[in-house]
């Protein structure tokens, strides 16, 4: 969704809408494969102006599909996420010089030609929600090494060992006082 500018009132805007699975598909496209869906992305919105600076506040809630990564069962991670940005003309970018950023320098963004496009924000709200290691509930037992059943769901007569310390050895290993 693209905003122009020009049109924003006074008072501000108040904008609602929703995205799809094929919109992330497609913008997720051109960089590769995804180990994630969603369900529908709404979003909700205010947009206020004040000069040429641009605030945009606003939450997005959606239900990631996810796959956890101890028992290999699909499950949806419910997102209800808030952000807050603030955009200038990209006249006024600094140049190419190296410069430290700070937290409020990650709320801030550029826009060029009087427009702003929304569907760059909505999806790394969505992409930095997502878990590295996604796990269908904390308490997840996982799979039994040995035949592969879901411990969630049942139980199995394999004795779960412990794995052996590599540095159980070194308990053995004596050591010498430098006073003696």
């Amino acid at each position: 969704m693209k905003i122009s500018t020009a049109n924003i009132p006074e008072k501000g805007l108040a904008l609602q809408f929703s995205k799809s699975e094929d919109w992330l598909r497609k913008m997720l496209s051109e960089k590769g494969k995804i180990d994630f869906s969603v369900n529908r992305i709404d979003v909700q919105c205010s947009v206020t102006k004040i000069g040429e600076a641009v605030s945009i506040k606003g939450n997005i809630t959606a239900g990631i599909n996810l796959e956890c990564c101890r028992c290999l069962e699909s499950f949806t991670l419910p997102v209800k996420t808030v952000y807050e940005y603030t955009f200038i003309p990209v006249e006024e970018m600094p140049e190419n010089e190296e410069v430290e950023l700070t937290g409020e320098d990650l709320g801030l963004g550029y826009y060029r030609n009087d427009t702003i496009d929304l569907d760059p924000i909505i999806l790394e709200q969505i992409v930095i929600q997502v878990p590295i290691k996604p796990l269908c509930k904390e308490s997840c037992k996982g799979l039994c090494p040995i035949c592969g059943i879901n411990l969630n769901v049942a139980s199995c007569d394999h004795k779960q060992t412990a794995l052996k310390n590599p540095f159980a050895a070194l308990e053995k290993l004596k050591t010498y006082d430098k006073e003696n």
